[in-house]
């Protein structure tokens, strides 16, 4: 029996330790990496969300401009040499993401 529980308790122990963590966890929206992140009222954002019939004013936090997708922190190709943002909205085809908030990743 104890041999049973002592595997059973290695085996975890080995694949928590192989699991990628990240350091500050997206709770909110998805994970992404944007080229820039500024105020939905700078004036290049405003221009932006405008050509994307995205009303301004209904704007809150952030907005990442240039973003793709980071899917699993800690693997293999998976690096951002820009902004990794946390977002609430990201349906415009990563041309622009709302609602961001940056984080801490250490990709």
């Amino acid at each position: 029996m104890q041999f049973k529980l002592s595997t059973v308790t290695l085996a975890l122990a080995t694949l928590a330790a192989a699991t990628p963590v990240a350091r500050d966890e997206c709770t909110t929206g998805s994970l992404q990496c944007c080229t820039s992140v500024q105020s939905a009222s700078s004036s290049i954002v405003s221009v932006l969300l405008g050509l994307l019939g995205i009303d301004v004013s209904g704007v809150t936090g952030q907005v990442g401009v240039t973003c793709s997708p980071i899917s699993v922190v800690g693997v293999g190709g998976n690096s951002c040499t820009a902004q990794p943002v946390c977002c609430t909205g990201n349906s415009f085809n990563g041309v622009v993401a709302l609602g961001c908030t940056p984080i801490n990743i250490g990709l």
